[in-house]
């Protein structure tokens, strides 16, 4: 199973909207037969390919595989069909499938008379597809916050300078984050301050990795101009403008990006915010879903990371921490709808680990704050 864990992790980024699957066929006597993983969306499922290398040998033999097999047909036929035609006999998996259409498999295998088994090793096979199966369950894509800071917490100098607080080390840490994200999300102000490109550079980059559409929030459109880098073509790019945003002063600089780079930027119109400042967090994310997003890796500035906080959507946040002390500029979190200490986000640290001279630190929220007690009368 920790083999089938590691060859779905090689996906990670690819695949969307489906999850990341690896699995192993033994034969029958229990040796290793074949092995495979879920490469892009639309190709063969992890079961089909483990199942095509072992050939004969996986009759009467065992599939070890992440998730439960599938029941339904899409762009590929059901993976429970083709374990039954192939003649394995039992089907070991990590984590049940937890969406409706896709469902209900090792149902569908005992009833081919097939053995199957579920849960071996699911909270590691679970943390490898968590974006997926966070998506699949909330019906929103997963939201991974990154952020760089200075020991004292600021993420700019005073004069606005932000580029390099932290080392190579962290910097290309954060390229694999964009290689395993399907999304990168920014604001406006993080345009303006720094001309981002946003896209995966480096050894992935070279590999061939599905870069991330780039998306931008932009209130009323109008922070990309002519030659911006998020406009040259190396990846996509979507503008989330408000819904009632003047469309003319985008639509030529998008116009100008298609004539440069051959490629057209896209549009989404999204409704504001209830108090009228930016975009509504919860909108956007649901039709960054509609698009096939299911993991969202929020780059965005202080501002922008405090709206996706207060509507309660960052499910896991990743802190670079240079050892580096400033004293004064923007700090690296504006207003996140937190008006008292009984009211702070807590956070869970799940790791802690160096790289080069900086720390990254992984964290998730904690349990919601319980509510003051009353008294009684």
């Amino acid at each position: 199973m920790r083999r089938a864990i590691a060859l779905a992790a090689r996906a990670l980024g690819d695949t969307s909207p489906n999850p990341v699957v690896g699995c192993v066929v033994l034969d029958a006597a229990g040796r290793p037969a074949g092995e495979g993983h879920h490469v892009r969306a639309g190709g063969p499922h992890a079961e089909v390919a483990a199942l095509a290398d072992a050939g004969e040998r996986a009759r009467g033999g065992t599939a070890v595989v992440t998730l439960e097999p599938c029941t339904h047909t899409g762009r590929t036929g059901p993976c429970v069909r083709a374990l039954a035609e192939a003649g394995v006999a039992r089907v070991v998996y990590a984590v049940a499938d937890p969406t409706p259409v896709a469902g209900g498999g090792a149902a569908a295998l005992a009833a081919a008379g097939i053995d199957a088994e579920g849960g071996l090793l699911a909270d590691e096979a679970a943390a490898g597809n968590e974006a997926w199966l966070t998506a699949a369950l909330r019906g929103r894509p997963y939201v991974l916050w990154k952020y760089a800071a200075t020991l004292d917490g600021r993420s700019a100098a005073a004069d606005g300078t932000s580029r390099w607080i932290t080392s190579p080390a962290a910097r290309a840490d954060v390229h694999r984050l964009r290689a395993e994200a399907d999304a990168v999300v920014v604001g406006s102000g993080t345009v303006r301050a720094d001309d981002p490109q946003l896209a995966v550079r480096g050894p992935r980059a070279e590999a061939g990795v599905t870069q991330p559409l780039r998306v931008v929030a932009d209130t009323a459109g109008t922070a990309l101009g002519p030659g911006a880098r998020l406009l040259d073509g190396s990846a996509p790019t979507l503008v989330a403008v408000a819904d009632d945003a003047a469309a003319g002063p985008l639509a030529a600089v998008l116009d100008d990006a298609a004539a440069r780079a051959g490629r057209r930027a896209g549009v989404v119109r999204i409704p504001r915010a209830a108090d009228g400042r930016g975009l509504d967090v919860t909108a956007l994310l649901a039709a960054l879903y509609g698009r096939d997003v299911r993991s969202v890796l929020l780059e965005g500035g202080p501002t922008l990371a405090g709206a996706f906080l207060a509507a309660g959507v960052v499910d896991r946040v990743v802190c670079y921490l240079a050892p580096v002390l400033l004293g004064a500029g923007p700090a690296a979190l504006a207003d996140a709808g937190i008006g008292t200490i009984g009211e702070a986000l807590r956070l869970d640290v799940t790791a802690v680990d160096h790289l080069g001279p900086d720390l990254r630190l992984t964290a998730v929220p904690g349990p919601a704050p319980e509510p003051p007690a009353t008294k009684e009368s």
